[in-house]
């Protein structure tokens, strides 16, 4: 019953985000460090799943990892920063769109991973990787694409990414490692808990942000709707030019379109509180890439099943 509940992140994220553009009043109380504890939950809720072990498997298959983490941080970025300049997007707009798209991929993607049959162990181990890439890509490829924009504080980027993501990794994997009944306890809620996380995070800043994005809705939606669309479709062929059967070419097609959403809202409200709309394509990121890697999932699932 729990696994269905979270199978059906992209519904509560959606709902959740369209509940707040009617009653933004429900939501708006989620907000400062409660979203940044929120993140911390969601990333220790990834850690617990993890061993050291997972963490050697990136000797056994470096290549495909190496390729992997590749996609996420050329063709999202390059992605991001086209969309943007090609819609010609508001400043806040814009830089909220590139800095998500700079982002490590998103814990969602393992969940989406296993529903598409694809592997899910190299998901996972992509998942960490990227995200302790993180740490220094996000600042510096926000820096060199936003830099001209708005000033943008890149050690400051720094920090919170290794505040709200390494810490809480490294505990959620000290966990796994030394209290293996607390993970055995935890671990049948803690994806149903993540989703509730990123639905509240979500409609909190829908919520707080209501008029601006219903003015803007339209062009926006389709410039978030297009970064994870080639994000999608160019991680799945960059794979298989590389020579990667249909299996991983999905894995890495799916990290690449979904995005940490999460932490770009994070980071857009602490760094840019001068321009608060910074954070709503970070959250409106939330639900497009849950749909369309479920709407994917579904469909490579219905494939691999006539197959």
């Amino acid at each position: 019953m729990l696994d269905r509940l979270a199978n059906a992140f992209p519904f509560w994220v959606l709902a959740a985000c369209g509940l707040a553009l009617v009653e933004p009043a429900l939501f708006v109380w989620f907000r400062g460090a409660a979203i940044v504890v929120g993140l911390a939950v969601i990333m220790l809720g990834m850690g617990i799943t993890l061993s050291i072990e997972d963490f050697s498997r990136v000797a056994t298959r470096p290549m495909t990892v190496a390729a992997g983490f590749l996609a996420q941080f050329l063709i999202m970025p390059l992605a991001g920063w086209l969309v943007a300049t090609t819609l010609e997007l508001d400043t806040p707009f814009a830089v909220g769109l590139m800095l998500v798209a700079c982002c490590p991929g998103g814990t969602a993607s393992n969940v989406v991973t296993y529903i598409a049959r694809a592997d899910v162990a190299l998901s996972v181990v992509m998942t960490t990787c990227t995200t302790l890439g993180a740490v220094i890509l996000t600042p510096l490829l926000t820096k060199l694409l936003a830099g001209r924009l708005v000033e943008v504080d890149a050690w400051g980027l720094f920090f919170s990414t290794l505040q709200v993501v390494v810490l809480p990794v490294a505990v959620g994997v000290a966990i796994n490692r030394w209290l293996p009944r607390v993970v055995r306890a935890v671990l049948p809620v803690a994806p149903l808990v993540s989703v509730i996380t990123i639905a509240l995070v979500c409609a909190s800043i829908i919520g707080q942000n209501a008029a601006a994005v219903r003015a803007s809705g339209p062009q926006l939606l389709l410039a978030v709707a297009l970064l994870h669309a080639i994000g999608f479709g160019v991680g799945y062929l960059f794979a298989r030019c590389c020579g990667y059967d249909r299996i991983v070419a999905r894995t890495i097609s799916i990290e690449v379109g979904m995005q940490n959403s999460g932490l770009g809202v994070v980071l857009a409200q602490k760094h840019f509180p001068a321009e608060p709309l910074t954070a709503v394509p970070c959250a409106i990121s939330s639900v497009v890439h849950s749909v369309i890697g479920s709407l994917l999932a579904g469909w490579w699932r219905s494939r691999t099943g006539k197959r």
